[in-house]
């Protein structure tokens, strides 16, 4: 700071000893103020800026909404000093000058302490939060959090310690800036860990320059598996609700009508006019029309080489191409084309050869696994890989002392309580 600055400082510090009934006010800037505005409201002569140079004019653009600042007046109320800040490390100073009654402008540096404290926080609830309920500094409590995410902190137990050295810097008896946790201890019974911090706050339970972490991911992984390929493999249900087999399945069967032996590839059942028929599985129908001896017919292809035939229907209720589910009506009984009574003639084809029905309907299972292949399949599984990264960890040893100095010492945490006033002479009691 120059010499400028330093009398700025001194005039603003001198005043206020000399000033016993003058009063401090500790006031936030208001969203939508400028400067002009703050001394129209005070009473301050504009003509104030004649005095101030082309270079600091376009500080007075950066005072931010919310900012804290400080303003000194008179036993009148008559503003006689005030300190702006437009930074973390600059501030605008505008001062009365006693002897003429003017006012003085300029832009200094902010003055502040920074001392070393230390803190020991019985765990309670949460670190963040037990920090924050016994020190009231919600900064301190983030940058504590923040460099025990090195640790497992699930796993505190009520009345577990916590233990740290940090700086604090103070403006005008307050805290100011974050602070600077530079160590950290967890005590479990009896136990105790140190958390090494680098300097941009993150812990670390070593203090290695070469620090392992883990990165967690998903690898891809493709193999090859011998599966099995059924053929069938499905489950055909009844063509109706009710059965009741008139004729069976034959290769040589006495017919009704024409009284000679002929093959009957198929079963009969039973049923008044106008029964529904059911689909006995999933399929797409291939014939649906008049064919010769059975009448109306309905042809339905299904999975696994298989067609069955729904012969002698009164009504059809399906069409070509479409697509049926098991169970779904596709037609009622009747007794057109060649037929003696109202009958369902049924039959079922493998892979163009006329099978008993009875052998298939009903079965748990139709065809078995005649060969296998070799399938190719893709899967993700979840990977933790080590890796490593060089770190800095300054004053590793010495912090560690300073802290087992303080604890020694058994002296209680400064506590940074909320101030419902301004004071000047706030008794900072760092750790030694």
């Amino acid at each position: 700071m120059g010499k400028k600055n330093l009398k700025f400082m001194l005039f603003f510090i001198l005043s206020i000893n000399i000033l016993f009934a003058s009063t401090i006010n500790r006031l936030k800037w208001k969203r939508g103020d400028s400067f002009s505005s703050y001394l129209k409201d005070n009473g301050v002569n504009i003509n104030i800026f004649n005095i101030v140079s082309a270079d600091d004019l376009k500080f007075l653009s950066e005072i931010r909404a919310g900012v804290t600042f400080y303003e000194l007046l008179d036993s009148s109320g008559k503003l006689e000093q005030v300190l702006i800040p437009i930074g973390e490390k600059t501030q605008i100073f505008l001062g009365k000058v006693r002897a003429t009654g003017k006012y003085t402008f300029d832009i200094i540096s902010i003055i502040y302490d920074d001392k070393e404290y230390g803190a020991t926080v019985s765990i309670d609830s949460n670190p963040y939060i037990d920090v924050k309920n016994t020190l009231h500094n919600s900064k301190l409590a983030n940058k504590v959090s923040q460099a025990l995410k090195a640790v497992n902190t699930k796993k505190l137990k009520k009345g577990d310690k916590l233990s740290f050295i940090y700086e604090q810097k103070t403006r005008m008896g307050l805290p100011y800036d974050i602070p600077d946790v530079k160590i950290e201890m967890l005590e479990t019974k009896g136990k105790k860990q140190f958390i090494y911090i680098d300097e941009d706050g993150y812990g670390y339970v070593s203090d290695k320059t070469s620090q392992a972490y883990t990165v967690k991911g998903r690898k891809k992984i493709t193999f090859t598996k011998r599966v099995a390929i059924k053929r069938g493999g499905i489950r055909f249900g009844m063509p109706l609700r009710h059965i009741r087999i008139t004729s069976p399945f034959s290769y040589r069967r006495w017919h009704p009508i024409l009284h000679i032996y002929r093959p009957h590839h198929g079963t009969d059942f039973g049923a008044r006019r106008g029964t529904p028929l059911l689909a006995v599985n999933n399929g797409r129908v291939t014939y649906a029309g008049w064919m010769r001896g059975y009448g109306r017919v309905v042809k339905i292809r299904h999975a696994g080489g298989y067609e069955s035939l729904y012969a002698h229907q009164s009504r059809m209720r399906v069409h070509v191409g479409q697509h049926v589910k098991k169970g779904q009506i596709i037609g009622y009984v009747g007794s057109s084309g060649r037929s003696t009574g109202p009958h369902l003639h049924f039959g079922l084809a493998k892979n163009g050869r006329w099978v008993n029905p009875m052998k298939v309907l009903g079965k748990k299972y139709v065809g078995r696994a005649s060969r296998s292949v070799l399938k190719k399949f893709t899967k993700y599984k979840d990977t933790t890989t080590t890796k490593y990264r060089t770190i800095s960890i300054k004053n590793a040893g010495s912090n560690r002392e300073k802290l087992l100095k303080y604890l020694k010492s058994g002296k209680k945490p400064f506590i940074w309580s909320a101030f419902k006033g301004m004071s000047m002479n706030i008794e900072d009691v760092p750790y030694d």
